[in-house]
């Protein structure tokens, strides 16, 4: 039966619907519905069928390239027409829509559009920014945590916890704590 199907959707009429599927923005899943298959049958025919595959290319590659002009649009901000239309009557006598009042209206930038784009673009400038942070974060984290654990063992000797033997005990708390939420391989 599958292969009925398949002999259905590697023509001409069968390759312009998958594409124009694609174009209009449904998933593969979608697709594969839409073909009265399953997802898994369409990924195993796109391998076997170079023709599926390039339809499903050419259609997502046309509303891939409408988002990212939409992304890149909404990154740097851009203005449009407001038209307010009212019914008015012509030298006729007839009545007419008509635009009576135009507003330039401005969106501004999205900075996380932009911040998305950049990410996208330029990874390796972007990104490890990010990264630092992020080091950073747990450089702070484990520093705090190590605090914590010092302020603790400081109390407990003062108190006369035998717990902890002097300064060795001290350092072997800390060396613990720096280590605890940091050990990553790094």
């Amino acid at each position: 039966m599958a292969k009925a199907k398949y002999a259905e959707w590697i023509t001409e009429d069968g390759l312009k619907k998958i594409e124009h599927w694609a174009r209009d923005g449904l998933t593969e899943e979608d697709i594969a519905h839409n073909m009265g298959i399953k997802r898994q049958t369409l990924y195993e025919w796109k391998k076997k069928h170079p023709d599926i595959d390039d339809a499903l290319k050419r259609g997502k590659a046309v509303i891939d390239l409408k988002v990212e002009n939409a992304l890149l649009k909404r990154a740097l901000g851009y203005q449009y027409n407001e038209d307010t239309y009212e019914w008015v009557q012509n030298m006729n006598g007839e009545s007419e829509l008509k635009i009576t009042k135009r507003i330039v209206k401005e969106v501004q930038p999205d900075t996380g559009a932009a911040i998305f784009w950049l990410k996208n673009r330029q990874p390796d400038v972007w990104r490890k920014e990010s990264e630092i942070k992020d080091n950073q974060t747990k450089a702070q984290t484990n520093k705090i945590k190590a605090d914590t654990e010092l302020a603790k063992e400081r109390t407990k000797l003062l108190k006369g916890d035998k717990g902890v033997c002097g300064l060795f005990g001290v350092v072997g708390v800390l060396y613990k704590a720096v280590n605890k939420g940091g050990d990553d391989g790094n």
